[in-house]
């Protein structure tokens, strides 16, 4: 099951993803195959995102209606612990 913070960290990944092919799409010193191949990759990403989107948003609604709990996970680092050390 994904998380609030994973389903947000996908999120800017994509969104991320989605910026930077607009740019490569609007290059003006590339041909036409590589604007269709961009235009595509472009087309995957922001569908990409609209699930994204409606995964988190189902996730908010669930909790909201008190059909799931979200859970706190703690830090389980060990490094930086004087008693775990040689």
């Amino acid at each position: 099951m994904e998380t609030v913070g994973s389903l947000i960290d996908k999120l800017s990944i994509n969104e991320l993803k989605i910026y930077h092919m607009k740019e490569q799409n609007a290059r003006d010193d590339v041909d036409t195959e590589f604007h269709r191949d961009c235009q595509g990759r472009l087309e995957i990403l922001e569908a990409q995102r609209e699930d994204l989107r409606a995964e988190l948003q189902e996730l908010m609604d669930d909790v909201a209606a008190g059909r799931r709990q979200l859970r706190l996970y703690r830090q389980m680092k060990m490094y930086n612990e004087k008693r775990y050390r040689d």
